[in-house]
């Protein structure tokens, strides 16, 4: 993944980077949304999914 560094309008894009690569660690089912109002991000989301077996089914 490659990102370009832009200005948001004051906001510092390394720390906004690092929060979404931190949203995505470890995220193997689900997604991450980035809400931007007015130019600036505002919220990072983070949900996850966990895919339960039943009970004596093997893990695939």
């Amino acid at each position: 993944m490659t990102a370009t560094l832009r200005n948001l309008e004051g906001q510092d894009e390394a720390v906004i980077l690092r929060e979404i690569q931190t949203a995505l660690q470890g995220l193997k089912f689900g997604s991450v949304e980035i809400t931007v109002h007015n130019g600036q991000v505002v919220q990072i989301e983070r949900k996850e999914k966990f895919r339960l077996q039943p009970p004596g089914s093997k893990n695939a």
